[in-house]
């Protein structure tokens, strides 16, 4: 992705959260760039002086990436279930840092050892119970593959800590093209 195309997309997940929190309209923008308009996977963080503030995304879409970031922008300013008693205000908007991650296809695996930190992120799922980790998660706490996977299961998915080395648990990589807003 270039950086127009990459402009392009943190300035409507902006001019989304904006809207969302102070009430206004939603941008509608349209393209005719294939990049914009593939049908991929996108999570949107938002982020106060380093301090997580909403991240939602998801893996597949069926719609174009312009509109998933949108929904996600959507999501992550309002509807993230951590931040459910302490939501985002106006006041606040000017101190939010965006980053958007663009994601590759999911690939299981069953060798979960075989991702690589900091390039690999991680769906876990068994049963109905599920997780992930976005490759940025490993170079932001300095984990190592396995505290990466045993956190993913234990605090995100809420199955055990060594979830991910039964069989019947399955394992997806990931990689993604990670950007943000430069302040």
């Amino acid at each position: 992705m270039n950086d127009t195309q990459k402009q392009t997309l943190l300035k409507i997940a902006r001019d989304t959260v904006e809207a969302v929190i102070t009430g206004g309209a939603i941008p509608k923008p349209k393209t005719d760039d294939a990049e914009l308009n593939a049908h991929c996977g996108c999570f949107v963080t938002l982020k106060n002086h380093g301090r997580l503030r909403g991240c939602i995304g998801q893996f597949t879409s069926d719609v174009p990436l312009l509109e998933l970031v949108i929904d996600m922008a959507k999501a992550s300013a309002t509807g993230d279930p951590r931040f459910f008693a302490d939501p985002i205000t106006a006041d606040e908007l000017e101190q939010l840092d965006i980053e958007i991650s663009v994601l590759s296809p999911l690939k299981r695996t069953d060798e979960p050892l075989s991702l690589r930190l900091g390039v690999d992120g991680i769906y876990i799922k068994k049963g109905f119970a599920s997780g992930c980790f976005l490759p940025q998660v490993a170079t932001e706490t300095g984990w190592s593959k396995e505290e990466f996977l045993s956190y993913c299961c234990a605090h995100k998915a809420g199955l055990s800590a060594d979830a991910w080395k039964d069989k019947e648990t399955e394992v997806y990589l990931f990689t993604a093209e990670v950007f943000g807003e430069e302040k």
